[in-house]
């Protein structure tokens, strides 16, 4: 098992240490919202503009290119996308149920938190398309074309073949004939790194998010896209349970496990976590290194304790805010004070 480092419990503290704050829940049958911008990051030909009143999309068979700067978009909910320098997708179909994105140049990242049945995720890469549906991380790339999976599977359809592709196995996506191969899943850059340092703020910021959701419900049992002024992002929130991505080792909790996790039993410090129904025990970035493991309801595995030690958040600007049209159910959820100093680690693992 790779070592996993924690957030420092000061951190989530000061994260659960929070006042509410006003949010209106918004529904969607849209995938394609900009959740944050680095840098320049154009959508047919024009500049994103950062605003407080406006949700940027990207529209069916609109492109989405980034010039120096880094964008994230969020699909269905539990599935995000974060797309490097010089790079450029297209929005091929748009639909909860039926969402297409066309790889065009550069890399891209996608996170899948949670799966299901009712969404289908299809990314298009050169000769191969590629369906996600099971929780990971998955990296594509146009030069060399090929599908990287750090963990998850991935079912793959190129040259006439189609096949699955597992946890540390990485596929060619052009060409007549698809050579599935190992790589070293601690092999990384900077886009790799950038994902997992946004991925470990999206789950701290989800705690907050989730307990001010409580007693502000989305009008519907569904899991969203919420977003958090006080980290000023987006995070993702089941509607129950808890789900685990392994290989980021975060948690995402729903309303009900963030309150009986860290606000009706807030000891972040014990060596064991108590079992609460609906929940997932303490994830690592919220808590001092222990031994124990906190369990999932999601369809991921169990996440293995943390050992580490912090660093700064990542920087970026949140993309446009909007009460516009947006992917999956969002509200606008906030429960907390200003971000803490001591945020998501910033390194390797």
């Amino acid at each position: 098992m790779r070592p996993v480092r924690s957030f420092a419990t000061a951190a989530a503290i000061l994260a659960f240490a929070a006042v509410s704050a006003f949010a209106q829940p918004i529904i969607s049958a849209k995938s394609g919202v900009i959740a944050g911008v680095e840098g320049k990051v154009l959508v047919d030909g024009q500049e994103v503009q950062q605003s407080v009143t406006h949700f940027p999309e990207v529209k069916e068979n609109s492109v989405l290119h980034t010039e120096e700067g880094r964008v994230e978009l969020m699909l269905p909910p539990g599935f995000m996308l974060r797309m490097g320098e010089n790079a450029s997708l297209k929005m091929l179909a748009n639909r909860l149920i039926d969402t297409r994105v066309e790889i065009q140049k550069g890399s891209a990242v996608v996170e899948v938190d949670q799966t299901n049945q009712d969404y289908n995720v299809t990314l298009a890469l050169k000769s191969g398309m590629v369906t996600l549906s099971k929780v990971g991380v998955y990296r594509f790339d146009c030069e060399p074309a090929r599908l990287k999976v750090f963990h998850g599977s991935a079912s793959v359809q190129v040259g006439g073949e189609s096949l699955l592709v597992a946890t540390g196995k990485m596929v060619g996506l052009e060409g007549g004939s698809a050579t599935v191969e190992k790589f070293d899943v601690e092999a990384t850059d900077a886009l790799d790194n950038w994902s997992r340092r946004r991925a470990e703020a999206m789950a701290l910021a989800n705690i907050s998010g989730a307990k001010y959701s409580v007693n502000n419900p989305a009008p519907a049992h569904t899991s969203t896209w919420s977003y958090n002024p006080y980290f000023d992002m987006y995070t993702y929130i089941p509607w129950y349970g808890s789900n685990c991505n392994p290989y980021y080792s975060i948690c995402y909790y729903s309303p009900r496990s963030a309150y009986q996790n860290f606000f009706m039993y807030p000891w972040a410090g014990r060596s064991t976590a108590p079992s609460v129904s609906g929940g997932g025990g303490l994830p690592s970035y919220a808590r001092t290194p222990v031994n124990s493991t906190p369990t999932t309801t999601g369809t991921a595995s169990s996440i293995p304790s943390a050992r580490g030690a912090t660093a700064s958040a990542p920087a970026m600007s949140s993309g446009s805010r909007s009460s516009g049209s947006t992917a999956g159910s969002m509200s606008a959820s906030g429960h907390g004070a200003s971000a803490p100093a001591a945020a998501p680690s910033a390194g390797r693992r």
